[in-house]
């Protein structure tokens, strides 16, 4: 069984919103550094080491679902991620944060 997770910015902006993620085209370059990539061109969904990422259609990406496919090798990935760029990942299930 896998779980699921939803990724949105850490950062709030004046309104109290949490920021945009960045456009679709920076989230797959910045990813693609991290070994993170569609398997199409154009693709919704990125693959990663025992993860995969479901980009919304939007231009703007506020938030995108995480879904570990391999619990072994997923969790070092998920937190480097994490960390790199500031992102709140919480567990769908439980409503719980995960503190990388």
């Amino acid at each position: 069984m896998s779980k699921q997770f939803v990724i949105q910015s850490r950062t709030a902006g004046d309104d109290g919103q949490r920021l945009a993620l960045g456009t679709r085209t920076e989230i797959v370059r910045a990813l693609s550094k991290f070994n993170t990539m569609p398997e199409i061109d154009g693709g919704d969904i990125l693959y990663g080491p025992g993860i995969k990422i479901e980009l919304p259609p939007e231009e703007d990406v506020q938030q995108m679902l995480l879904q570990i496919v391999e619990e072994e090798i997923a969790w070092l990935p998920i937190v480097r991620l994490a960390k790199h760029f500031d992102w709140s990942v919480m567990d769908i299930d439980s409503g719980r944060e995960l503190q990388p």
